[in-house]
């Protein structure tokens, strides 16, 4: 399983617009993709209501994880999405 730490960009964290955006960009990868806070349950990524009870702030590191082929570049598409200000 590969994994990638991101720390949240958008100031709202994971929510509303951001939200939808990375589910969008998620659901669209060849492999399924969880996004989890340190210390908490996964939840899937390509979900936006998965994403808004994530409860992910703005400056809060996720971790990203994906398995199969395919997974290191739909890990890193949706890294650099989570990395951006989508404000």
């Amino acid at each position: 399983m590969s994994e990638r730490r991101v720390t949240v960009a958008s100031k709202v964290g994971i929510h509303a617009r951001p939200a939808a955006l990375l589910a969008k960009t998620a659901a669209a990868q060849p492999v399924v993709i969880t996004i989890r806070k340190e210390g908490d349950e996964p939840v899937e990524a390509g979900s936006i209501l998965g994403l808004m009870t994530l409860g992910a702030s703005h400056g809060d590191e996720v971790i990203l994880a994906a398995e199969g082929e395919g997974a290191e570049a739909a890990l890193d598409e949706v890294a650099k999405l989570v990395a951006t200000d989508m404000d």
